[in-house]
């Protein structure tokens, strides 16, 4: 069944504004450090943004990257006017206004506080850091960087994923009553061959951590932006299933987690379970979300992105069961932008999403989220999982006054 639930409606997710009262007069120019995964993503939405969405005008300026031979292409391919294999480069450039990270972990405090520093506002791909100590100087930056006008934020893309913030409607709402457990899984599997290669994700120096911080940050933050709430206490339990690799010379270690698994006690009383790996042979990109309240449930699976599950346990019992909502109606958030009902988003469209709400915020001058302080709450969560890890799994307090 296709239907939206019955009952009152749910307050919208905050979206792009289109004609934002400040947009900037002048065309942006954004440059996006990394030109892999990551940085192809960006640069797809940084091309596509101002086609779908009424915000500020961008230009894409430039492309970084330390290998030339490799930078020039994708310059190319992914529509960049110029090229830079020195980061620096866009301190130095007044018609730089935007700079979009999308390093490996350990070079995201350095680029960023010297951005901010220099007053080009930032967005950084999650986690936010290798560690607390480096996220913590970044959200001083951030903050001083926000009293003179200079914004931040932080890619957690599926913030931007219609399914999730109609799921956050929902429950803000009320939807599912009084939520008293959460279920969180975040399953890769490209990892699962003991002969794959080593690569800068296995390594701490590099990535800072493995499946902590390349899907449980995901997860952790979709508990705490879905239910508005914190993470009182952990307990939890790392593995790493394949202890060495072959690198380009010879075996290496793998310092970093391949799994992880933990217990979260919220503070707004209820209990979420988390189970992160990219060992889970068959699962290709299985984030999978349920969360259960005192009128009902919902469920989510990013293999199937454009679904929400919900589950109305007010309904007669003969008429009780899942509903399956396809969230492509024009009033689903974000979707105002986009194609017409029935018409699926993919993977993609999130980081143009996200584009556009960050040029909104930067033209209404309104700080835009998730913020670099979002994402320090995440990074204390996964440092605390760790130290739950190493202690026998014990029970973990984290500070809620910090």
């Amino acid at each position: 069944m296709n239907t939206t639930p019955p009952g009152p409606a749910a307050a919208p997710s905050p979206a792009p504004v289109p004609s934002p009262p400040h947009a900037p007069s002048r065309t942006l120019g954004v440059a996006v450090i990394g030109y892999s995964f990551m940085g192809r993503a960006h640069s797809n939405a940084w091309r596509n943004v101002n086609a779908f969405y009424e915000s500020p005008r961008v230009e894409q300026r430039l492309l970084v990257g330390r290998d030339e031979h490799q930078l020039v292409p994708a310059a190319q391919r992914l529509g960049w006017a110029g090229t830079a294999t020195d980061w620096r480069t866009v301190l130095e450039r007044d018609d730089i206004d935007i700079v979009d990270i999308c390093t490996p972990g350990h070079l995201h405090a350095e680029i960023a506080v010297a951005a901010l520093e220099a007053g080009k506002h930032v967005l950084v791909e999650k986690p936010l850091a290798n560690s607390v100590a480096e996220a913590e100087t970044m959200v001083a930056a951030a903050m001083a960087a926000r009293a003179r006008g200079i914004q931040s934020m932080v890619g957690f893309n599926y913030r931007r994923l219609p399914s999730l913030a109609l799921a956050r409607d929902l429950l803000a709402a009320g939807r599912v009553g009084e939520v008293r457990q959460v279920r969180v899984s975040y399953l890769q599997d490209w990892l699962a061959d003991e002969n794959a290669p080593m690569s800068w994700r296995l390594r701490r120096e590099t990535a800072g951590s493995g499946a902590l911080g390349d899907l449980a940050s995901h997860a952790v933050d979709q508990i705490q932006f879905l239910l508005g709430t914190t993470v009182k206490s952990i307990s939890g339990t790392v593995n790493t299933f394949v202890p060495e690799r072959t690198g380009a010379a010879g075996l290496e270690a793998v310092t970093v987690d391949d799994a992880a698994w933990a217990t979260l006690h919220l503070a707004s009383g209820a209990v979420a379970s988390l189970e992160v790996s990219r060992f889970a042979t068959g699962r290709r990109n299985a984030l999978q979300i349920e969360v259960y309240g005192s009128l009902g449930s919902l469920q989510f699976d990013l293999e199937r992105l454009n679904e929400l599950q919900y589950f109305d346990a007010t309904a007669p019992a003969e008429l009780q069961g899942s509903s399956r909502i396809l969230v492509t109606e024009e009033t689903h958030p974000y979707l105002h932008a986009w194609w017409p009902t029935g018409h699926t988003l993919g993977w993609d469209h999130t980081f143009t999403t996200q584009a556009a709400d960050f040029l909104t915020a930067i033209a209404s001058g309104t700080a835009p989220q998730p913020s670099f302080e979002d994402a320090l709450d995440v990074q204390r969560v996964l440092s605390a999982l760790e130290d739950s890890a190493r202690t026998g799994s014990a029970v973990v307090e984290l500070d809620q006054s910090i």
